[in-house]
This record gives C-alpha cells, structure tokens and sequence, in this order.
C-alpha cells in the first residue's frame, strides 16, 4: 500500500472532525455567538448542504490542476473557512465559514478517493480506500471526542484552532507525502467526466449509496435518545458505547476493504441484509441493555464500513475521476440528510423506535438495487480494472 494513502486519510480525518466539531459543543457555541442551540443545529444542516451541492462544483473548477495541487488549493480553502470559524463573533461569519469548509471537505473526499485510483494498482483499490477511509472513521471515534474535549477545557474556539493545526499537519504531510501526478493531454476532461452521467445504472449504483448511509444515521443520529430513554442506559455510559461503535466501524472498514475488489457486489448484498437485521433487530429489542448494546455494534460493522465496496462499485459502472468521486460523495451526504431529518419527523409521530424502523426499510430498499447484479460476475474483469482517462497519466 502506497504510504500516500495514509496521507491521505490524516486529511479526511482533519476534514471530518471539522464536520463533527459543532456537535460536540453546541451549547458552548450558542453562549459564545449569542444565538440558540437550534441555530447552532443548522450550521450542520449547512456543512453536510454544502457538501453534497457545492463539493462537486469546486471538484470541476479544479479540474484542469494535476491531482496533488487541487489538493493543497482544497486545504487552503479548508484552512481559510476554519480560521475564519475560529475567529468568528458572529452567527453570519459562522455560517459562511461552515459553508466554505463543507464544500472543500467534500470536493477533497472526491479527489482524494480519485488520487487512491491513480497510485494503487486496480485489484487493491477497494483496500486503498479503506485505508483512506479510516480517516472518517477515526474521525468518528477520535476527532469528535478530542475537539469536544478541547473546546470544553479551553473554548470552543480552541477546538477549531486545534483542527486548523491538524490541517497544516495533513497538508504538509500531503506536499511531501503525495507524488506529483500530472494528466495526460486531454485526460480527464470535462466532457469525459460528464459523459458517464448518461448511464442509467450510474444513478441506480449512486441511490444505493445514499439508501445504505441514510438507513445507518437514521439510526446513528438518535443513538444518544434511544440509548437512555428507551434502553435505560445513564448519560455518562453513552460516550462509551459511542466510542465502542466507532472501534466496530473501524474493524468492519478494513474487513470489507479486503473483500470490496473480487466481491463487491457480495459484500453489499451481505452488509445490507445484515443492517436490515440489526437495525429491526434493535427496534424490535431497544429495551434491552445487552441486545441493544449488540444490534448497536452490529449497525457499526455493517453501515458506514460498506464505503470500499460502494466507491469500488462506483469506479467500475463509471471511471475513478474525480468528478465522479466528489458526486458519489454528495450521494452520501444526501443520504445524511435524508436519514437524519425523516428519522426526526417518524420520531415525532411513531416514538423513538421508528427511525430504527426507517432504518431497516431503507436497508432493505437499498438491497433491491444491488439484486440485479448479484447474478453478474463480481470479480472485475478486465475492461473493469481499466484506467479511467484521468488514470493514464505521467507519475513524475
């Protein structure tokens, strides 16, 4: 494995824990730009919106610049919004700064999962996003604790200054970690990017992203309710079953990588019918301490974790450019938002076991889009493990 991937994952783990940081210290925030927790609410509503509708725009305004150099003008547009989120005294400033940070975090998940296609041999590519991968998840399991952790000793805006120095760290590692790669003449243009969103599988191969992260954070984002309210757990036991699941995201990350190249199709097929299982399962079971604990872990071996067979599956019904990353990206943010926002209005309406109920019927949607390629081959053939135009370039 190409040490760039590991340096690419140390700057998803930077973005991600910038996206999380807002969670973690809602109240403090609200205190300190003199608005309400809901307000606050909605700078995640924006990031996550930012994400999935601007990520692919600045993805295409950086096309033309060779892989590693769209990288550091994404950080330096990243570090801009953090620091201007550091350094906000206002809601308006906040906001916009959340909104420059959401659309480079996405557009550098996109390139980012490209440059993995571009130094990884094909039939290691579902391992190398895995690996880069991690970042999320660790980001998941570390970032949000650590920023949380920061801003309450020292400020909330200490968190952000602590996620600007990661940042600096992650570029630096990217300018020297990362090899210069330049396109080929006429490689990856916009035109060949484009082309491959006229394939109707495309958008079937996309909708099953979506459906797989949207029925895992209908689930994931109500975690902390269901857990004391329903299942009887204190408040302070939470933070640990927390940390447990993103340990089980982490495991369940590196296990499907090493099966998402021969067998993607397989792996989604088993991850979807075992979410389908888990998430009914903790519906059904929800007040029950050990059962749930269970189900709860299941959910982080068999939700996010499918990220190297979906990108896999992805790069093989279309190519591994960036484009096509970025917008496989803002496929699972929507399903962020979907999963989350329809989760609180069947909470509001059914209690708190239905988003685990949206769960499951999401699950089990996203397992009839994966049927119909079930029956096909699911090693890659040849033609598969093609390089994309953008792929056929001269490594300086």
């Amino acid at each position: 494995m190409p040490r760039a991937v590991y340096v690419l994952a140390l700057g998803i783990f930077a973005m991600v824990t910038s996206e999380f940081v807002v969670a973690g210290l809602m109240p403090q925030m609200a205190d300190g730009l003199n608005t309400t927790i809901p307000q606050i609410g909605y700078l995640i509503t924006a990031f996550a919106v930012a994400m999935a509708v601007g990520g692919p725009f600045l993805t295409v305004a950086l096309m033309k610049l060779p892989p590693r150099t769209a990288l550091m003008a994404l950080f330096v547009i990243f570090l801009a919004g953090n620091v201007l989120a550091a350094t906000a005294t206002g809601y308006a400033t906040m906001m916009t700064a959340r909104v420059i940070t959401g659309i480079a975090s996405q557009a550098f998940f996109g390139v980012g999962i490209s440059m993995c296609a571009h130094i990884t041999r094909p039939e290691i590519r579902g391992r190398a996003i895995a690996v880069a991968m991690n970042g999320l998840m660790l980001g998941t399991l570390l970032g949000l604790p650590i920023s949380t952790l920061v801003g309450e000793r020292f400020g909330w805006r200490a968190a952000f200054w602590t996620i600007t120095a990661i940042t600096m760290i992650a570029a630096l590692a990217t300018l020297l970690g990362v090899p210069r790669i330049e396109r080929a003449d006429g490689g990856g243009s916009f035109r060949q990017e484009v082309g491959v969103f006229k394939k109707p599988k495309l958008w079937l191969v996309l909708s099953t992203s979506t459906l797989i992260i949207g029925a895992t954070f209908s689930a994931f984002s109500y975690f902390n309710p269901i857990l004391t309210d329903l299942t009887g757990f204190s408040t302070g036991t939470v933070p640990v079953l927390l940390i447990a699941y993103g340990a089980a995201s982490v495991v369940g990350n590196n296990i499907v990588g090493r099966f998402a190249d021969r067998h993607t199709v397989p792996v989604l097929t088993v991850g979807l019918v075992l979410n389908t299982m888990f998430l009914a399962g903790f519906a059904l079971l929800a007040d029950l301490p050990a059962p749930a604990v269970i189900c709860m872990m299941g959910i982080g071996l068999v939700g996010v974790t499918m990220n190297p067979a979906m990108a896999t599956r992805v790069q093989r019904t279309a190519n591994a450019g960036p484009l096509v990353n970025t917008v496989h990206s803002s496929f699972i943010t929507l399903g962020i938002i979907l999963g989350s926002s329809i989760g609180a209005v069947v909470i509001d309406t059914w209690g708190l076991r239905a988003p685990l109920w949206l769960g499951a019927i999401m699950a089990l949607v996203g397992l009839g889009t994966v049927l119909p390629d079930l029956g096909r081959r699911s090693t890659p053939t040849t033609a598969a493990l093609a390089p994309c135009p953008a792929e056929q370039a001269e490594r300086v």
